[in-house]
Parts: C-alpha cells; structure tokens; sequence
C-alpha cells in the first residue's frame, strides 16, 4: 500500500513539482474520477462532513488507480490521527500547528516504536493484522508522509525549530489562514504574508524536507506558489471546480442567449 506515495516522494526528491486535487464529496467515484488528472490526492476531513467509510471508499479508490493520497485531519489530536494511519492513508497533513512540542507529538502518532508512539493493530497497513514484524514496522516508518500546516503566526516564529523535528516529512503552506493570522484576512499576496512563507520555505529547504501549499481553484497562484519554491501543490478540489465551471458555463451560455 506504500508503493504509490513511495513514488510520491521520489519525484519530490527528484526535483518534480506535483500537483493534486482535494476531495470533500463523499461518493469514491470522485476520486477515482479526479486521479487520473493529478500527481496525487488530498482527502479533506478538516472542511467537510466526510465520514470513515466515506474516507475509506476514497482511499480504496486512490490505491486502485495507484495514486498517491493524504488525508488532511481536522487537527493535530491524537484520536483525529490514528484513526486515519490505521484505515491505511499513507500521507496525513495536520492543521493548524502552532508550537514545536505539538509538532514532535504529531510525528510520534505517526511513527512506530522505537522511533515513535503509534500503537498496534489489526488495521489496514498491517493487512488485518497479517503483517507486523520488523519489516512491515521498518517499511511504515520509513514510507508514511507526514506533514504540517504553516498557517499561524506560532508556527512561522519557530519555523526553523519544526523543520528540523526528525520524523518530518513536509511542511504545507495554507495562505488563507496565514494571511488572517497575521492580520490581513484574504490578502494572500500581502508582503506580510510573502515574508512569513518565504522564511517558512526557506527553513524547510535548509533542514532539507519538502514544501507544499493548499490554495483554491486558480491556476496563476499556483504556478507562482512554485516559482516561490513550493514543490507540492493542492490546485483545489472537486467542490471548487464544481462551481467554477458551472458559473462559467452558466455565463457563457446566457451571454450567448442573450445576444
């Protein structure tokens, strides 16, 4: 089950910039629909009313198109991260982090002993309990992405210190929420908020772990967040382009009608 996010951070490693898309629709149909288009997926728990089986139908469905997946958790509790480890998402992103200790828990949920304090079970990566040795507990440390959100002010002033936690993988920019932290809800280009990311990518590139953002549907943000040096990057999700597309077509054909 790790083959494919395995994959995931090679290209990362190898220079690549990927490109994923969110799901917060319930009905697995949509990530099957929506892998073929992108580098990866992103299960969001944190802004939807998505359930367990609804997660695990996305899971099932990113593994049967070998794509890989993370799951956006709604925050950084232990009861929030284990369960989604043990229903077999190979990548977890955790929200809204504001302190280094948090950060070395979060890793420790993530890591089998000796490393971490993730706790056994007949779960999903271990196939129902079929595996479990030194293997199986090597291959799981090794393989599980796990990454955090920079998006408060708490994180960013000791950015230089959650970078350097062992155990982590990534840090994840989140604009929006940055921008109201810091004062200036929305203004995501604000040099505020440029400052704040670019410190955040420059510790990260320095501790040499990986950079990834959260953004909506817009295609230009994107393309500049990786000219900043992001290297992962969530060009929205099946909601946003749900709606972009129907108001512009909506436009377009009325514009046309009424003409």
């Amino acid at each position: 089950m790790f083959e494919a996010i395995e994959e995931f951070r090679q290209r990362l490693s190898a220079g690549e910039v990927l490109i994923g898309s969110g799901l917060s629709f319930t009905d697995p149909q949509a990530a099957d629909a929506l892998a073929e288009a992108v580098d990866f997926l992103w299960i969001d728990l944190e802004h939807s009313a998505m359930s367990p089986e609804a997660m695990r139908g996305h899971l099932l469905a990113a593994r049967s198109r070998r794509t890989a997946v993370v799951v956006r958790v709604p925050s950084s509790a232990t009861a929030f991260i284990k369960p989604v480890i043990d229903a077999g998402a190979p990548g977890v992103v955790v929200p809204q982090v504001k302190s280094v200790e948090e950060v070395r828990r979060i890793v420790a949920d993530c890591r089998y002993p000796p490393i971490g304090q993730r706790g056994f079970g007949p779960s999903v990566p271990s196939e129902y309990g079929r595996r479990g040795g030194a293997d199986y507990v090597a291959r799981a440390n090794a393989s599980l992405f796990v990454s955090v959100m920079i998006e408060t002010v708490e994180a960013v002033e000791v950015i230089e210190e959650i970078t350097r936690i062992p155990g982590l993988d990534s840090i994840v920019m989140g604009p929006h929420d940055l921008s109201a932290s810091l004062g200036v809800l929305g203004e995501v280009e604000h040099p505020t908020v440029l400052r704040a990311q670019e410190r955040a990518i420059a510790a990260a590139r320095s501790a040499g772990i990986f950079v990834g953002s959260g953004m909506p549907v817009d295609a230009d943000y994107a393309c500049l967040q990786a000219e900043r040096g992001v290297q992962w990057l969530q060009i929205g999700g099946d909601c946003g382009y749900m709606v972009k597309f129907a108001d512009e077509m909506a436009a377009k054909v009325r514009g046309r009608l009424a003409g």
